[in-house]
Parts: C-alpha cells; structure tokens; sequence
C-alpha cells in the first residue's frame, strides 16, 4: 500500500505542474497531460480505497 501512495502522491504533482502550465502559460499539450495524470490518479484512488478497506477488516 505504500508503494500505491507514492504513486498517488507522484500523479499529484505531476497533474499540478501540468494544470498550471496550462492555466498560466496558455500550454494546451500541458492540459492534455494534466487530464490523462487525472485520470490515472481516479483510478489509483479508487485501488487504493479498495486496498483500504480490505486492510481496515
């Protein structure tokens, strides 16, 4: 689970760098990375709410 969360805490990052060069720079490829790295970042939240719930039993 550890492993998930750095993952997670690595996707932030990345869809924060890429939101903002597309906000304040105007860089459309920018906003496409920053969608795919949120949409990735659903994904591994919803792994890791599982993983949760199954260590929490």
């Amino acid at each position: 689970m550890k492993e998930l969360v750095e993952k997670i805490k690595a996707e932030i990052e990345e869809f924060a760098t890429n939101a903002e060069a597309q906000v304040v720079k105007g860089n459309k490829a920018a906003g496409a990375r920053a969608r795919k790295a949120a949409l990735n970042l659903m994904k591994d939240l919803k792994d890791f709410r599982k993983v949760s719930v199954e260590a929490s039993k």
